[in-house]
């Protein structure tokens, strides 16, 4: 006698029309985001220098509003130190080096 076993159907990720985007919506949120990088990188760009020997390829997190930024090694941890000083601020990540990014595409 064989046992019969469930079948499982594989989860497919569908998207609905409803959560697809418009063009207008995607320009709209990549210009927000350009925005905000702008806000954020002069504060990068004034610091960086003083960190650039020492942190070399340690992460930053910047809140442009207070002009705060927090340091770790660990990208998380920067992160969670950010959010605890301002727990609903947005931040932007970027990395101490050269270029502010963690690598290329």
């Amino acid at each position: 006698m064989s046992e019969t076993q469930p079948i499982h159907k594989a989860r497919r990720g569908r998207i609905f029309p409803e959560n697809q985007w418009t063009k207008e919506q995607i320009a709209k949120k990549e210009a927000e985001r350009e925005a905000f990088y702008q806000r954020c990188k002069p504060i990068f760009e004034r610091v960086k220098p003083k960190y650039l020997e020492t942190h070399y390829n340690w992460y930053m997190t910047v809140e442009p509003e207070s002009e705060d930024y927090f340091i770790d090694k660990d990208e998380m941890t920067a992160i969670q130190m950010s959010r605890q000083k301002h727990p609903n601020a947005p931040v932007f990540i970027f990395r101490i080096n050269e270029t502010g990014r963690a690598g290329t595409i």
